[in-house]
This record gives structure tokens, sequence and C-alpha cells, in this order.
């Protein structure tokens, strides 16, 4: 069983660490959660 990242969602390391994921690996949250604190910030 994977674990995710202990790092906050939204802050810096998060969203680099969703840059780095590839985005088929992606979940339907982390999409929007990447789009509201990453994109659209």
């Amino acid at each position: 069983m994977a674990l995710a990242a202990c790092t906050e969602v939204g802050s810096e390391a998060w969203c680099q660490d969703m840059q780095e994921k590839p985005k088929g690996d992606w979940t339907a949250n982390e999409a929007s959660d990447y789009a509201k604190h990453c994109i659209f910030k």
C-alpha cells in the first residue's frame, strides 16, 4: 500500500511534487487541489 507524502496540500513542496507526478496518476481530488492551490493562487 502506497502512502502519500506528508506535505501539506497547497504548499510549495506539494505543488512541486504534483508537477513531478505523472498526470495519469493524479486523483480527481489532487487535480482539483492542484488547480486551486498551484495554478489559481
